[in-house]
């Protein structure tokens, strides 16, 4: 359908691609992988034809038809988000009015022999056709349907765009997209501004579309659940994998592995038949061996290695200074804009050392409650209380609106340090990163991803005791992401992160705190905990919802009140249970299957004479196995016992 042909981009004297070639099949589901910089938003530009490579083709297929998301776009803010999203039934809306002009000039003829009768007829059930694959029909389900499952609500269809902030602007120009149904999809971190649930509803939107998907991401669920092959670009070259992203991870450290160990082995037979051909290159009885031997090097096929990158964030939070046990408490907290109520009844306390998620749809209040809790806004009911010694660093979803565009990066972090640590700001900015001449970049024409760094950097400047993250992820590459995780994991003060990123929030946070409809309800446990009861509690209101409305009787009433489950909600309680049950069954006998294994290792090692590098590292292998496998039951233990006393 696409093809890449010997691709190259340089700028300058550096090369961003260096003659890379692949291909794009119907029905290819690609997940673009790389570090931030490596290109994969410069790749995806070249294929729409809005950068041209320095060498090398792109070849579309004729009937093949692009949809393109990028990460920043402009919204049309002269109509309604209805008539907004009716745009991507352009062609429908002209095929219309063509089939109505050629309806009422048929009505008209009487020749109907005629060769030009005859051209009108096949004309209008060609275009009837061609309306009908398009969805003309079921254009207006399609759009409620799009717009719903993106998160807009029915109350939203007739909203002016310009209402819309620059995240819901997107989600309007993807419902265009995938109103459109083009023959490809080419989308550029197309979940930074999507909630968890519309996030899931792309998912399947995705995964049971009938074209090809090319998409770029840092969300390591959203590619596993979406992806079947995954394109990493590294260092001006391109690996292709026909996996998901997870599994690619694991097929690239063994490749590597396998070229290291190749490369070894020839290294020692190299240099072997060097010392050979040093040694007896002056004896006339072993010219015949040496000349041998030069031939057998001249012909080898050298082993490369393929070049790693090495580029990594180090993150790692100052020591929290001590606060109180309580770091803050929330009493029956709401805030209204207005008339425009967001939400009511937050109500809970935030202790020392607790790692919080904030989660919801979008425009549910999220950002809104971390905003207060800083003291950026006030409330509109109930109150917020810091605890004593609570210093509190906050990372903004928006940086635009923390940072001076027109400050270097090395003056937007000297204009707010204090004290000694202003001598180790060049020290900060090399580990987020930001060395040499990157530290007179104006801030302005810094990457998402730079800019998010930076405002990583700014938290690294005092020691804090509670740090407010919102969307910290977003614009973030994959390691950098597992790098920020592990070191809030060590962090010892308390975390209140707002985030969609199921896969950063797992194993991170252990209470859950949801925002929607107006109100905010109380999850204690991980995310997946959160999203297994949420299935749960939507099944419940699926059931309210289509019951009929029995008559009322004073029995009738104390029972739903008493607030006992349905048999539907029974079942489903069982059925999640036995899973829970199952899942713990299976970690304790891996669990059982791997300390075995570490004793055998164990036994061998006492009466071991000699250190064998193989044994040990398949030794070091098992000890991370454990202990990954003692996290997953701890929380697979956790979900089943909190299951178990609901």
């Amino acid at each position: 359908m696409i093809s890449l042909d010997n691709l190259s981009i340089s700028y300058g004297g550096w090369t961003l691609f260096d003659n890379i070639s692949f291909l794009i099949n119907p029905k290819d589901r690609i997940g673009l992988v790389g570090k931030n910089g490596a290109g994969k938003t410069t790749l995806l530009r070249v294929i729409t034809s809005e950068q041209q490579p320095t060498s090398g083709t792109v070849t579309i297929n004729s009937e093949c038809t692009i949809g393109y998301l990028p990460q920043q776009m402009r919204v049309a803010d002269t109509t309604t988000l209805v008539a907004e999203t009716a745009k991507a039934f352009d062609e429908v809306l002209r095929i219309e009015k063509e089939i109505e002009h050629l309806n009422t000039e048929i009505a008209s003829r009487t020749d109907y022999e005629s060769a030009e009768y005859e051209e009108l007829i096949h004309r209008l059930n060609d275009l009837t056709d061609r309306y009908h694959i398009l969805g003309g029909d079921t254009r207006e389900a399609d759009i409620e349907r799009t717009l719903l499952g993106l998160g807009f609500k029915r109350s939203d269809f007739e909203r002016p765009t310009s209402e819309f902030s620059g995240g819901w602007r997107m989600r309007i120009e993807l419902a265009k997209l995938l109103l459109r149904h083009p023959s490809i999809f080419l989308l550029d971190e197309p979940t930074n501004h999507l909630d968890i649930e519309s996030i899931q509803w792309l998912e399947e939107y995705l995964k049971n579309y009938n074209g090809a998907v090319l998409l770029i991401s840092h969300d390591r669920a959203f590619l596993d659940n979406v992806t079947t092959r995954t394109v990493e670009l590294s260092l001006g070259k391109i690996y292709d994998y026909k996996v998901p992203y997870s599994k690619f991870v694991e097929l690239r450290a063994e490749r590597r592995a396998q070229q290291m160990a190749a490369y070894q082995n020839q290294q020692k037979l190299i240099e072997k038949t060097e010392e050979f051909i040093e040694k007896f290159r002056y004896k006339p009885t072993k010219s015949n061996q040496v000349q041998s031997r030069v031939k057998q090097l001249e012909r080898l096929e050298r082993i490369e290695v393929d070049e790693e990158d090495l580029s990594r964030l180090n993150i790692k939070f100052p020591p929290a200074p001590r606060s109180g046990q309580i770091v803050a408490e929330v009493k029956e907290v709401g805030k209204s804009f207005g008339e425009k109520h967001i939400f009511s009844g937050a109500d809970f306390t935030i202790e020392r050392g607790q790692k919080i998620a904030l989660v919801g749809r979008n425009g549910e209040g999220k950002t809104t409650f971390a905003r207060m809790l800083i003291g950026e806004l006030e409330t509109s009911e109930g109150s917020i209380k810091v605890g004593a010694n609570v210093n509190i660093g906050y990372y903004a979803q928006n940086q635009d609106d923390l940072m001076d565009g027109e400050f270097t990066v090395f003056d937007t972090l000297d204009r707010v340090a204090v004290g000694d640590i202003r001598t180790r700001l060049r020290d900060i900015l090399g580990a987020f990163l930001f060395r040499g001449e990157d530290i007179d970049k104006k801030v302005k024409v810094l990457s998402g991803g730079e800019r998010s760094r930076l405002a990583m950097a700014r938290l690294m400047l005092e020691p804090y005791n509670l740090l407010v993250l919102d969307e910290p992820t977003n614009h973030m590459d994959m390691r950098s992401k597992d790098i920020l995780k592990n070191a809030l994991q060590k962090y010892d003060g308390t975390v209140v992160v707002v985030s969609h990123d199921r896969e950063f929030l797992d194993g991170l946070v252990d209470r859950v705190y949801e925002f929607r409809d107006g109100g905010v309800k109380e999850y204690l446990g991980g995310i997946y905990y959160f999203l297994e009861k949420r299935k749960i509690d939507s099944l419940a209101e699926v059931e309210r919802r289509d019951k009929p409305t029995p008559t009322a009787t004073p029995k009738s009433v104390d029972t739903a009140s008493g607030g006992k489950l349905s048999y539907e909600q029974k079942k489903e309680q069982e059925k999640l249970l036995r899973r829970l049950r199952k899942a713990v069954e299976s970690v304790e006998q891996e669990l059982a299957a791997v300390e075995r294994e570490i004793a055998e290792y164990d036994a061998r090692f006492a009466q071991a004479t000699e250190y064998n590098a193989d044994d040990y590292a398949k030794y070091n292998t098992l000890k991370e196995r454990y202990d990954h496998l003692m996290h997953e039951w701890e929380k697979a233990s956790y979900e089943l016992e909190i299951s178990e006393q609901n």
